[in-house]
């Protein structure tokens, strides 16, 4: 029996020749066009602090922001890492806790967490929620002991491995 490298095989050989021009494909060029043409505040800038971030944003975003920052900080344990990810400000320890962002026509308070969502329901109603985001105004921050109870309780949950 003869070993055969299936890469040189010429029926799995894939075709070189396009005339798809410089972008690529039809489908890399609307990809790319869709990244190009994102509205501002869709996506979030691309920045490395919180600080960064913050400073792109626009009033009265920023202020909302800024508070419910606070908020969270007082809440962290001294090992806490605050960072950006997936383009918005969030904090670490023992994994992802929250994160927040400014969009064009709200704020958003990242809790990651379902249920502890879900067990603040009630504390919630005057706010829209998604299955683990609080979205708000951007002229009316969270209150600032909601923010901190619910960074404790996405401690409790990392610190135990079990849901809120």
């Amino acid at each position: 029996m003869v070993a055969r490298n299936d890469l040189q095989s010429p029926h799995l050989k894939r075709n070189t020749t396009t005339n798809a021009g410089p972008l690529g494909s039809k489908m890399n060029r609307k990809r790319a066009s869709r990244v190009k043409n994102t509205p501002a505040g869709k996506a979030g800038p691309l920045v490395e602090t919180v600080d960064a971030y913050l400073a792109l944003v626009p009033e009265p975003a920023r202020t909302t922001l800024s508070k419910v920052r606070e908020a969270i900080v007082s809440s962290l344990p001294p090992l806490a890492i605050e960072t950006i990810s997936y383009r918005i400000p969030a904090y670490k320890y023992k994994g992802h806790l929250v994160g927040f962002a400014a969009f064009t026509t709200h704020c958003t308070f990242a809790v990651m967490s379902s249920a502890v969502v879900a067990s603040f329901k009630d504390e919630l109603q005057q706010f829209e929620t998604a299955e683990t985001v609080i979205r708000f105004p951007h002229d009316k921050p969270l209150p600032p002991a909601l923010v901190k109870k619910i960074v404790k309780a996405r401690l409790v949950e990392n610190e135990t491995g079990t849901r809120w």
